[in-house]
């Protein structure tokens, strides 16, 4: 699957996000409960300009994430309304930004908007492509029984079915153990 890599860059960032709610995460724990935790994040990937470091950010940073878990599965025309309606709480003006070692990208708020806002601008313009090339088949829950985990599939064949390795392999194991057990 290809899409522009700001749109990667963001659809992955969501997965990032979400699966550090409980249910999703490699702990079961939320991964998102302190300031440090939110800065921990943030490092791994790139968000430029206003970053509070505060609760008042991590509340709203939460809130954006539950919101994001909500749109993962949704039908395209579902997706849309949602879709819109994060671009027009934005107020976002789209454009073209090219800074640090990033090139040509989109952003649609203001650098000083606060940092929830612009995750939600910014996501909402990565799932705008997803959903014009009508690929939200590519945004996935992981199939693991007991996983509430985001899989973004680009696989060519669109075949992603887990999360993570682990939920595949521990998946696998217990199809073979049940296969074994019934021979």
């Amino acid at each position: 699957m290809l899409f522009a890599p700001d749109t990667v860059e963001s659809l992955d960032f969501v997965v990032a996000l979400v699966n550090t709610s409980p249910g999703a995460s490699r702990s079961g724990e939320d991964e998102l409960a302190t300031v440090e935790q939110l800065a921990a994040l943030l490092t791994r990937y790139t968000y430029t300009g206003r970053i509070d470091h505060d609760e008042a950010e991590l509340n709203e940073v939460r809130e954006t994430r539950t919101l994001l878990r909500s749109v993962w599965g949704l039908e395209r025309d579902e997706a849309v309304e949602v879709v819109n309606r994060m671009l027009r709480e934005a107020n976002a003006l789209p454009f073209l930004a090219r800074h640090d070692e990033l090139d040509w990208h989109m952003h649609a708020t203001s650098p000083d908007a606060p940092l929830a806002e612009r995750m939600r601008a910014e996501i909402a313009l990565a799932l705008t492509d997803v959903i014009r090339m009508n690929e939200m088949s590519r945004l996935r829950i992981c199939e693991a029984d007991d996983c509430d985990g985001l899989v973004l599939d680009l696989s060519r064949n669109g075949s992603k079915r887990f999360c993570t390795v682990r939920c595949g392999n521990r998946m696998n194991m217990i199809a073979f153990r049940e296969r074994k057990a019934s021979a």
